[in-house]
């Protein structure tokens, strides 16, 4: 019989769960469940850098979810059982940490706390901390230069403890009641498996070593007497964090009987060490040596791996350099934009050119796909959410440069998307500057999914073509492909990572390639925007600005003529 994986996704504004033929990766059934609170599942507040999730809408989407799956895959695969699901695999956004009590149950559960936003999930993209990120980083260059070293030099406000440090300065009761936080990349897993007490708690690489500074050639996370200098208080959470971190080819536990209950899934099925959502969007799409694969959506995450054999620089600017964070067996490198799709929904939602229907996404592609490239004389800077790589400066903003009293909707759209494949090429070229050879690029998620025009610009623009994931699920697959690996090859799973990836991913038959005239075109626009990246981005920029307005006039001139 048939052996199937389930894949949790848990984005931003939504969960997805997938269900899998874990011998071939096919994906029979999806489902989707829009969280409840907040604005499209985010809970905002005065201040623009905040942002939290409420963690019943965890529980309660997987709850729905598995069971929209499982009942259609009943509905269309005749005699299908779901005693043939072997495993679950679990990804997240991150870093989203979370405090919990001493039985590891969410402060926002509690009544005191139930309103309370700094008692719910601070996520990924809550930028409230960067004066504590600011602060651990001139710390850590001080006192732990080599902390610094495995995450590109500067810790960053979207990540674990710079959240806790401002949640323990601005909401103090919180940070008293709370016993431990927990990503949520570990938090869910270990609630499906009743495994969530801080005693009992399994935390994966991926979140550790990536926000936490967790190294295992340290003793894990930065040591009592480091973060006590922040905080006595943080140092005393240092007692309360565990002691090891560990890879996604192992089971947190087995499905408990109460998700039993309200999934119908058997109980005891292994649930695998949850990831990020990057993380196990990579593995979905057949990361491997000399290969960048790029999650696109709300922000974007680039994601590559090398051997453990292989002697790495540190890299700065970089997300962190991790053994075995993304493929056991491999460092995992990560990197990536912190706005893409946010910028595009920015202009769409928020500036509304042209009314609704006018100003749709749909619309403005079609139009801004009969713009070549320069005719707009119209250069952007994608920092509209900050700068995740290579400044990793979450106080820069984002720039549109060249308007006239003639610019059109379309032509900013176009630049809007311009403006993230020029970030997307730094990013690459940073790879290669400290000796990461990038031999192929792939693509995932629901922009490189269905936007072709995007797809067509990052290869003008990288002079690179894009492959795309044969999956339009590739995170909730690669959570599928951990669940059939923890389930093991007896049950009907894989032996590893390798096996199933061979197995279950792939690529589709579309490649965009480059068109060499738009390359030579964007190749000097890219100039000028490696100009204003250094200016307004960096200290040490000596040089002018002048040229840039004309420049990009000189070169529209040149297009439409």
């Amino acid at each position: 019989m048939p052996k199937y994986a389930i894949g949790l996704d848990y984005g931003t504004n939504s969960v997805r769960c997938v269900l899998v033929n874990a011998a071939n990766g096919r994906e029979l059934a999806t489902s989707v469940w829009g969280y409840e609170h907040g604005t499209d599942g985010v809970i905002l507040g005065n201040d623009p850098n905040l942002a939290r999730q409420h963690p019943a809408d965890y529980l309660k989407g997987t709850e729905v979810v598995i069971s929209r799956v499982l009942a259609a895959v009943k509905r269309r695969t005749k005699g299908f059982r779901s005693d043939q699901v072997i495993g679950i695999g679990v990804d997240t956004t991150g870093s989203t940490p979370l405090p919990v009590d001493d039985r590891g149950e969410p402060l926002a559960f509690k009544r005191q706390f139930s309103r309370n936003s700094a008692a719910m999930a601070w996520l990924w993209k809550d930028h409230t901390s960067v004066a504590e990120a600011e602060e651990i980083t001139q710390l850590a260059k001080r006192v732990r230069p080599h902390f610094l070293a495995k995450c590109g030099g500067t810790y960053s406000s979207e990540w674990f403890f710079s959240k806790i440090l401002h949640c323990l300065r601005t909401s103090p009761k919180v940070f008293d009641a709370a016993c431990t936080w927990v990503e949520i990349a570990d938090w869910i897993p270990a609630a499906l498996t009743g495994t969530q007490g801080p005693e009992d708690l399994t935390v994966g690489v991926c979140a550790a070593g990536h926000k936490a500074m967790y190294n295992d050639e340290w003793g894990g996370y930065p040591d009592k007497r480091f973060l006590s200098k922040l905080h006595p208080k943080l140092g005393g959470l240092r007692d309360r964090l565990r002691q090891k971190a560990h890879t996604i080819n192992r089971a947190v536990g087995g499905l408990s009987e109460e998700w039993t209950k309200r999934t119908g899934l058997p109980v005891g099925i292994p649930v695998a060490v949850g990831a990020f959502d990057a993380h196990l969007g990579a593995v979905g799409a057949g990361i491997s040596p000399g290969t960048l694969v790029k999650i696109i959506g709300t922000s974007t995450c680039d994601m590559m791996v090398a051997p453990l054999g292989k002697e790495l620089p540190d890299i700065p600017g970089l997300c962190g350099i991790v053994p075995e964070s993304i493929l056991p067996g491999y460092y995992g490198l990560e990197a990536g934009q912190s706005a893409v799709g946010d910028i595009f929904n920015w202009f769409v939602n928020y500036v509304q050119p042209g009314g609704e229907k006018a100003g749709s996404h749909e619309s403005l592609t079609k139009a801004a796909a009969k713009v070549r490239p320069g005719e707009s004389g119209l250069l952007a800077l994608d920092w509209n959410n900050g700068n995740r790589t290579i400044l990793v400066d979450q106080r820069l903003t984002g720039l549109l440069l060249g308007q006239t009293l003639y610019t059109r909707p379309a032509e900013i759209y176009r630049a809007l998307i311009e403006a993230t494949a020029f970030g997307a090429l730094t990013i690459i070229n940073r790879f290669e500057e400290y000796g990461v050879k990038v031999r192929q690029v792939i693509n995932c998620g629901g922009i490189a999914e269905k936007n072709p025009l995007v797809m067509q610009i990052y290869a003008d623009v990288t002079g690179r073509p894009m492959k795309i994931s044969r999956s339009a699920q590739t995170p909730a697959l690669g959570a599928a492909m951990a669940g059939a690996v923890v389930a093991g090859k007896k049950a009907g799973g894989h032996a590893g990572y390798r096996a199933a990836q061979k197995a279950m991913s792939g690529l589709k038959a579309k490649v965009y390639r480059p068109d060499r005239k738009a390359h030579l075109v964007y190749r000097e626009l890219y100039a000028l925007y490696k100009q204003l990246h250094d200016a307004f981005g960096t200290e040490q920029w000596q040089g002018g600005l002048h040229n840039v307005m004309k420049q990009l006039i000189d070169i529209r001139t040149r297009v439409r003529t």
